[in-house]
């Protein structure tokens, strides 16, 4: 099988999930919901760069996957503490 077909079937599943997830952030009946949304958001951003790293050749494309999932995570760290306090129906 080609590899660039390989990795067209993987940026085309990665495209899927980042559309559904948007649904769900767009969606989500609660703010706990969009938290998970925006985390698995994060995680497939990780991935399109890790397989952009893979195609080009460059390895800055994984300092900035790492980067991406460190931030993703403070980041659901913060809301997830911000959202402690709060109802989750809010």
């Amino acid at each position: 099988m080609n590899a660039a077909l390989i990795y067209q079937v993987f940026f085309g599943a990665l495209l899927a999930c980042c559309s559904l997830c948007i649904y769900r952030i767009s969606s989500g009946p609660t703010a706990p919901d969009r938290t998970v949304a925006i985390d698995i958001m994060g995680i497939v951003m990780v991935g399109f760069c890790a397989i952009l790293s893979i195609v080009t050749g460059k390895d800055f494309y994984i300092n900035i996957a790492i980067a991406w999932a460190l931030l993703s995570f403070i980041g659901t760290l913060a809301l997830a503490k911000f959202l402690e306090g709060r109802g989750f129906d809010e």
